[in-house]
C-alpha cells in the first residue's frame, strides 16, 4: 500500500503544482530541491517526508490533508481502471476548466456547477 500511496501524492501534487500554473523548477526552487527531486515525487519514485509534504502544501497554498483527499477512492479506481483515470484531469483542456471555474465568484460558480449536474442528469435536490 506505501507505494500506493506514493503514487497518489504524487498525482495531487502534479495536479496541484499545473492548476498554479507553476513549473517542477519553480516549485523546487520554493521548497528548496531540484527540479528533479519535484519529478521523483510527482511520479511516486520518491517517498516525500511530513517535513518536505509541509513546504509542499505551503507552496502550493493548500492544507497537508489535500494531498490525501480521495485516497482510498484513488485506489479503487486505479484497479478498475488502471492509470487511465487520471489522464482526464491531467489534460489541457481540463486545466483550463478548472481555473477558469475558480476564478467565478462562489454564486456564479455554484450555478455552474448545478448546470453541469443538470446537463448530466445529476442533479441533487435539497
Amino acid at each position: 500500500m506505501g507505494n500506493e500511496i506514493d503514487v497518489h501524492l504524487g498525482k495531487r501534487l502534479r495536479r496541484r503544482r499545473r492548476l498554479l500554473g507553476l513549473t517542477q523548477q519553480q516549485l523546487a526552487g520554493a521548497c528548496g530541491v531540484r527540479f528533479q527531486q519535484i519529478q521523483k515525487y510527482e511520479c511516486g519514485a520518491n517517498r516525500i517526508s511530513a517535513a518536505r509534504l509541509w513546504q509542499l502544501s505551503e507552496a502550493l497554498e493548500v492544507p497537508v490533508a489535500y494531498f490525501y483527499d480521495g485516497l482510498s477512492a484513488a485506489a479503487q479506481a486505479q484497479a478498475a481502471e488502471g492509470e487511465s483515470g487520471g489522464e482526464v484531469l491531467a489534460s489541457k483542456e481540463t486545466m483550463d476548466l478548472i481555473r477558469a471555474y475558480y476564478q467565478l465568484g462562489e454564486r456564479p460558480r455554484r450555478r455552474l456547477l448545478d448546470l453541469a449536474k443538470s446537463l448530466n442528469g445529476d442533479v441533487e435536490h435539497g
